[in-house]
């Protein structure tokens, strides 16, 4: 049987790493799981060891060139494909589980809205880097951008949050038009941490019931 792909969107911020993993416990306690197939927790960009190098070359603030905008865009590009083809559809096509820190919905949020490039272009790449998979459920994650910046106050901005709050506020109206459009999970994510973990598990229940 083919497993289930879940991704988590929204900005940085919005606790997205703490509900994978408890989704991932979740998922484990409830044994949904069979015994021979596991739970993939992964990421974009960096869910593969090139992957991780493209990552450094896109968020590090260190680099003194940083790359233009269709750069960029032809790195997160390059990054999904390499995830997709690596890990996302063999251990999808395993049985597996695997839960993702952000795909294309990202790219569109970040890129398109946030960078103003072109919307079927960045979808254009997105079909060939893909190869037409999608995820099964896609939850966003949704928080204003002052209360993104006011939980990353003690934490170092990569390049990408260092473009200032006109550029955060365009990438969360994306992410908010995109979760509409696409019929994503939409969740405040200013609730308690128990309340989205909640709503969450709610939502996964509701998917297995769909099989």
């Amino acid at each position: 049987m083919k497993g289930k792909f879940i991704v988590l969107e929204g900005i940085d911020g919005s606790g997205k790493t703490t509900q994978i993993n408890q989704l991932a416990k979740w998922l484990k306690e409830q044994e949904v799981i069979p015994k021979n197939n596991q739970i993939v927790i992964t990421r974009e960009p960096g869910g593969t060891e090139l992957g991780e190098s493209i990552r450094s070359l896109l968020l590090d603030t260190s680099i003194k060139e940083s790359p233009n905008s269709i750069a960029e865009l032809l790195l997160y590009a390059a990054d999904r494909a390499q995830h997709v083809n690596e890990i996302i559809r063999p251990s999808l096509n395993n049985g597996d589980w695997v839960i993702s820190d952000r795909f294309c919905g990202s790219t569109l949020a970040y890129q398109g809205y946030g960078r103003k490039l072109d919307i079927n272009l960045i979808k254009n790449l997105e079909s060939i880097a893909t190869q037409g998979l999608s995820p099964d459920i896609t939850f966003l994650l949704d928080i204003s951008v002052d209360e993104s910046m006011k939980r990353r106050a003690t934490k170092q901005d990569d390049r990408i949050e260092k473009e200032g709050k006109d550029f955060l506020k365009n990438v969360s109206l994306g992410f908010n038009r995109l979760s509409e459009e696409n019929k994503w999970k939409k969740l405040s994510a200013i609730q308690s941490k128990e309340e989205i973990t909640a709503e969450i598990q709610f939502e996964i229940i509701k998917l297995l019931k769909r099989k």
